[in-house]
């Protein structure tokens, strides 16, 4: 009687080893997602924030990791890497291991315009996995009470005043040192001075202290505002700002070129699992759509987002060219 096994034994079994190696080779790419993950997360996971604790980049990290926390079912913790415009922690985070432990909480002006004015060792984009936006940051230009002009073009007319005082403005940053001299050549007075201090906060208090005469604030001062202490005169958004909706835009001024917002959002490592990037996508869009962390948004007047990593990513390339344009034709220095 003929076997029912036409080779010999050790035949048959290199052939059933070659037959599970190519089943393994054509295992559909839907499956592949699963396996990356792993048992993602089994351990902390690590937000970087490049700056100082205590700004509102900061206060969004914390609000984000404990709805993260909640969400993944493990501890997230903050990493405050403050210094050199963001430049240490995003620079920290492009180096980290891709597993998904290490993110990074960034604004634009650390992403995509720092490479554009100093020596930076990452890529706004090529660096990194982005994962979702979370709020889109507007800026309001506000002068001291002192100064008399309530509008834009009011201002633009003293600017422009023979013999008048000089007037003054601050920066605290490189993106508003940029906005500030963008603005200077928009309305043709090169003679403003701008002052350089160490932080938005400082910045902002120069304007209240009667420094200066004038600033571009990304709405830390808002109860400075409302207070009084400073006065608004446009806010830099497309749109009219919720959080002073009698303050008119700068297009609306007749200045539709000093549209300008920044924005927070989540990042990973470039070479970051698919699956982990799609996982902590969910739940970032999950947690924005919270009516307490859109509530606690507003309230410094964020606009929730919560995006798709590709439409995060489109956002990064465009931000990152228009800075780089900008820092190239502008005469801004920033301070070592």
């Amino acid at each position: 009687m003929m076997s029912r096994f036409p080779f010999p034994p050790r035949r048959r079994a290199l052939l059933a080893a070659g037959a599970l190696a190519t089943a393994a080779a054509l295992v559909p790419a839907q499956a592949q997602p699963a396996a990356a993950m792993g048992d993602w997360p089994s351990r902390p996971i690590r937000i970087i924030v490049p700056f100082a604790p205590g700004g509102a980049t900061d206060v969004v990290a914390r609000l984000v990791s404990q709805k993260l926390s909640e969400g993944l079912g493990q501890p997230v913790v903050i990493d405050n890497r403050g210094g050199a415009n963001g430049i240490i922690g995003t620079e920290a985070v492009a180096r980290a291991a891709p597993d998904g432990y290490t993110l990074l909480l960034n604004t634009a002006g650390a992403q995509t315009l720092s490479p554009a004015l100093y020596k930076a060792g990452y890529e706004p984009l090529a660096s990194f996995a982005p994962i979702s936006l979370i709020a889109r940051i507007g800026f309001v230009m506000v002068v001291h009470p002192s100064v008399p002009a309530s509008t834009v073009q009011e201002f633009i007319a003293l600017a422009r005043q023979p013999g008048a005082r000089p007037l003054s403005m601050s920066s605290g940053s490189s993106m508003i040192g940029l906005i500030s001299e963008q603005f200077k050549t928009d309305i043709g007075a090169p003679g403003i001075a701008n002052a350089q201090y160490k932080g938005t906060g400082p910045q902002l208090q120069a304007v209240v202290a009667g420094e200066v005469d004038m600033t571009i604030d990304p709405f830390v001062g808002l109860q400075m505002i409302k207070a009084g202490k400073v006065k608004p005169l446009a806010v830099l958004s497309e749109q009219r700002s919720p959080a002073l909706p009698q303050v008119p835009t700068m297009k609306e001024a007749g200045l539709a070129g000093m549209t300008f917002q920044s924005w927070a959002g989540l990042l990973a490592p470039a070479g970051t699992p698919p699956a982990i990037v799609q996982r902590l996508n969910a739940e970032l869009v999950r947690i924005v759509g919270l009516p307490e962390v859109r509530e606690q948004l507003q309230r410094i007047d964020y606009e929730p987002v919560g995006s798709t990593p590709e439409q995060f990513a489109a956002t990064i390339g465009q931000d990152a060219a228009r800075w780089a344009r900008i820092a190239k034709n502008s005469s801004f220095k920033p301070a070592s």
